[in-house]
């Protein structure tokens, strides 16, 4: 059985364009590889400067799943993905392929790979929740919640109204609530996890680059595009970072320049916190950003007799 190999990594570290090299690489050798994403903004149909996905061109004929499925007004949920995602690792291996999971998105990854579970969910009780949200408001949801729970609501901030309904959800169909994340422990076979990592200077500079390319590119009139689509009445597409911060332009409360600048900002804190994240997983072995050999490296994982 061929094993997933996992590239996990911040933003802006190149973990894309390094699964496409590693899938030629192995194509070299005479394996089949295909990329599959596990980053959860990619999954939107339309969002594609402000996310930095892979072009037609940049993926150079390698096949890639689990893109552009959902429209914006749809929500993205970690446990719909984990049954895409598992299902196509699946798929790849039942035609001798090699999976390359590519991850920015750590929850995802985790998911993916780790025995874990989600707790019951239900629509109606969720529909219920979400219109006593937009009457009362977070906070007063919260405050709810923190009635119920004050150990789970003290691990929430009063503004994030989505995990505190999905909370207050459980609470209802369960009786209780765990913050806590599985431990590592595989459900896959065969993963061999990689991650990049370079200097923070650096990664800060990438990252103002790469904004500044995706406002040449065009970003203000995808999110135009995409505010006419029903960007606005998504649950989780509008959050994604530029788009926000663009919204909150186009709406008069801060400048363009602002704007572009909160951007950087904030992608900067949320690299951080991916490379918090995935340095907490003793599994992933770490490379040097760029390095011209990454590519062979991470290949001689899916070679037979080779690690």
């Amino acid at each position: 059985m061929h094993p997933v190999l996992v590239l996990n990594g911040p933003t802006a570290s190149g973990k894309s364009a390094l699964a496409v090299e590693v899938a030629l690489e192995l194509k070299e050798r005479g394996i089949a590889a295909e990329i599959i994403n596990a980053d959860a903004m990619l999954v939107y149909r339309g969002m594609d400067i402000g996310t930095a996905k892979p072009t037609m061109d940049e993926r150079q004929g390698v096949p890639h799943h689990l893109l552009d499925f959902l429209e914006v007004t749809q929500t993205a949920t970690v446990a719909e993905f984990q049954s895409l995602a598992r299902s196509a690792i699946q798929e790849l291996r039942a035609r001798d392929v090699v999976p390359v999971v590519v991850g920015g998105s750590a929850l995802y990854v985790h998911a993916i790979l780790d025995a874990f579970e989600f707790p019951a969910t239900d629509e109606r009780v969720r529909t219920r929740l979400e219109a006593e949200l937009a009457e009362i408001g977070p906070d007063a949801m919260h405050s709810r919640l923190a009635a119920l729970a004050p150990d789970t609501a003290a691990g929430i901030l009063p503004g994030n109204a989505r995990r505190t309904v999905r909370a207050l959800e459980v609470i209802e169909l369960t009786g209780s609530y765990s913050s806590q994340l599985p431990q590592w422990s595989y459900a896959v076979d065969n993963v061999r996890q990689f991650g990049l990592e370079l200097e923070r200077p650096i990664l800060d500079a990438r990252i103002a680059t790469r904004v500044d390319a995706m406002w040449e590119a065009g970003l203000v009139a995808e999110v135009r595009r995409l505010e006419a689509r029903g960007l606005r009445q998504g649950v989780t597409a509008w959050r994604a970072l530029g788009y926000r911060q663009i919204l909150s332009f186009l709406d008069g409360e801060i400048t363009e320049a602002e704007a572009r600048e909160k951007t950087v900002f904030g992608t900067r804190r949320f690299a951080r916190k991916q490379l918090s994240w995935f340095r907490r997983d003793p599994r992933v072995e770490w490379l040097a950003a760029g390095d011209l050999g990454n590519a062979a490296r991470i290949g001689l994982a899916a070679v037979p007799g080779r690690s």
